[in-house]
């Protein structure tokens, strides 16, 4: 019987080590790890409580300000606000928020509602992005697109540019 002991303590002290519950939940993001010292440290404890977090951009299903440049960045654009109020443009209800994307210029209206931007839309000629039997007051023919409640204009001569920012914003504002 003395024989068995040491392997019964043994398996005990086993089972009771995988039996212990975490402290922390399972699915958390922080992580342990040793340090060259021999000491557990804990991410959780040393970077969460310190770091502030960014309040996100409401997911509407419409789009905002926010959410716009999220997407153009994410799709590699470098998104650069430009400062100071924008000119309001005829045909267009609503100002447009004024970027630059490397070299090229986008006007972003954003409407309140789909309605108010169909009004807009059903007098503009969205091949020159100015309304019907108006003669064409940017410097060249520019993207028009239209997603939800976002009106954009895109001023490039480059035909890729155009597409990547066109398939950006008409794949549809954050949905709830």
């Amino acid at each position: 019987m003395t024989n068995l002991r040491g392997p019964i303590l043994l398996a005990l002290a086993a089972l009771a080590a995988c039996s212990r519950s975490s402290p922390k939940p399972a699915d958390s993001a922080a992580s342990t790890r040793i340090t060259a010292s021999g000491a557990l440290e804990s991410s959780a404890a040393a970077g969460a409580s310190t770091t502030p977090t960014k309040p996100s951009c409401p997911r509407t299903g419409r789009w905002a300000l926010c959410s716009v440049e999220t997407r153009l960045t994410q799709s590699g654009f470098v998104v650069r606000r430009v400062s100071g109020e924008a000119p309001r443009r005829a045909g267009f209800s609503v100002p447009p928020a004024v970027y630059t994307l490397g070299r090229t210029r986008l006007e972003v209206f954003i409407y309140p509602t789909e309605s108010a931007l169909t009004a807009d839309v059903a007098k503009i000629d969205t091949v020159i992005a100015a309304p019907r039997g108006a003669r064409n007051p940017w410097l060249m023919i520019p993207t028009f697109v239209r997603s939800a409640n976002l009106a954009a204009v895109f001023l490039t001569d480059n035909p890729t540019q155009a597409e990547r920012l066109t398939l950006a914003l008409t794949a549809g504002a954050p949905q709830p």
